[in-house]
């Protein structure tokens, strides 16, 4: 049996207490957070606290906390030479304090509250400071996950940039569009067809394969037309950057 400590109590920890407990071989038996108020939300069957020094003996310490107090919590950490991992993208393992063993578990997926995810389908980044812990960690990862990877801190800094750019900054442009919709009363829903039929076509093309519309064909009547209804929005420089950025990418391509 994987016993397993978390600290905090955001949307990782939640999601990872929920596939934790349902895992055979796997036991959440704390999660500590220092508000009281933020751990009322998780199951009630796992014990709780708020004290640093009430921690309990376990296979692996899991941090799961914002990105700049991940080094400072560490090192407030009383045992030594336990296995100690962060969750985090963009923080290097070397972050963690060196009075324990260093690791990164990284599950690739963006966490909302009340969304549920299948973590089966969810990559987990791993890292750690010797070999006997990969193996652990990859042990751990493989229970719940299809896919795990051993990856580097440099490497997943890189990895985290590119998950941003097609969720976070994605996601805003699906932001842009709803606003847009709105000022014209239409349903965003018109549009989840051809979210989809997006996200389904890279499954089996690459993105400069699949990629479509006025910009990629150098369409520049639609271009200067969508211009035109743009002419008082706040979003008419976003539209003419992502244009141009596509017209360079393709360019060679259309010269042809």
């Amino acid at each position: 049996m994987i016993k397993i400590v978390l600290f905090g109590a955001g949307n990782v920890v939640s999601h990872l207490c929920t596939i934790f407990e349902k895992t055979s071989g796997i036991e959440v038996i704390q999660v500590y957070n220092r508000n009281q108020n933020s751990l009322s939300g998780l199951p009630e069957n796992i014990d709780k606290t708020t004290s640093i020094y009430e921690i309990k003996d376990a296979d692996i310490y899991i941090i799961a906390l914002p990105d700049d107090v991940i080094s400072d919590f560490s090192e407030s950490i009383s045992f030594i030479n336990k296995l100690v991992v962060h969750t985090s993208g963009s923080v290097a393992m070397e972050a963690l304090s060196d009075k324990n063993r260093k690791g990164v578990f990284y599950p690739l997926q963006s966490f909302s509250k009340n969304k549920g995810v299948d973590f089966s389908e969810i990559p987990i980044c791993l890292e750690a400071s010797n070999n006997s812990d990969v193996k652990f960690l990859k042990e751990l990862g493989n229970k719940i996950s299809k896919t795990v990877v051993e990856i580097s801190s440099e490497e997943r800094k890189k990895l985290h940039l590119s998950a941003v750019i097609v969720n976070n900054f994605v996601n805003y442009l699906y932001k842009v569009g709803s606003d847009l919709l709105a000022e014209n009363s239409l349903s965003f829903d018109l549009l989840i067809p051809l979210i989809k039929e997006t996200a389904y076509k890279v499954e089996s093309l690459t993105p400069f394969e699949a990629q479509t519309g006025p910009a990629k064909r150098n369409d520049k009547k639609t271009i200067e037309k969508q211009l035109h209804l743009l002419k008082d929005s706040p979003h008419k420089e976003l539209y003419r950057e992502m244009t141009n950025a596509i017209l360079r990418e393709y360019k060679s391509n259309l010269s042809g």
